[in-house]
């Protein structure tokens, strides 16, 4: 599953969060599994998809930030660099977050998926869906929170 996630991918991190969330589904479907004809053909299928998503989400995820960035026009030059730094910032907490947690919340707050939909995607339930969400979200706001104070003790 690695190799195949690899060549989709292009990147073994990548490739490797790719292959956890398919594992983490399998997982939470392993009842079901006994039905499988063929699990090779399944969770390969699992990991081609997953694969599709993530890049999916990546350039779907860096469009939005990009969006964001260029709404930053007739900003003070200085004011500008601090925006695409916060939105560095950002992208960069979501990035560092478990691949779950990470998945939810691009699919929720950059995509725009409803609770049921990902609960779909992720083989989770939706109240597991809230409470990563919930999680993930304090976890970006309470680093990006740390960042700015630890800049302002820095500067002043």
């Amino acid at each position: 599953m690695l190799h195949q996630a690899r060549k989709f991918v292009g990147d073994e991190d990548d490739a490797e969060d790719v292959v956890q969330d398919v594992l983490l589904k399998l997982w939470s479907r392993r009842s079901e599994l006994e039905k499988c004809l063929n699990l090779r053909a399944f969770a390969s299928t699992l990991v081609r998809n997953a694969s599709i998503d993530f890049l999916r989400t990546k350039h779907t995820g860096d469009a939005s930030l990009a969006d964001v960035l260029s709404t930053a026009d007739g900003q003070a030059p200085d004011k500008d660099l601090e925006t695409k730094d916060e939105m560095r910032w950002v992208h960069d907490i979501i990035a560092s977050l478990p691949p779950l947690q990470r998945t939810i919340i691009r699919m929720k707050d950059i995509e725009g998926y409803e609770t049921e939909e990902i609960a779909q995607v992720t083989g989770c339930n939706p109240e597991a869906i809230r409470s990563n969400l919930s999680r993930a979200r304090k976890r970006v706001r309470d680093v990006y929170l740390r960042i700015i104070r630890d800049r302002r003790n820095q500067h002043g």
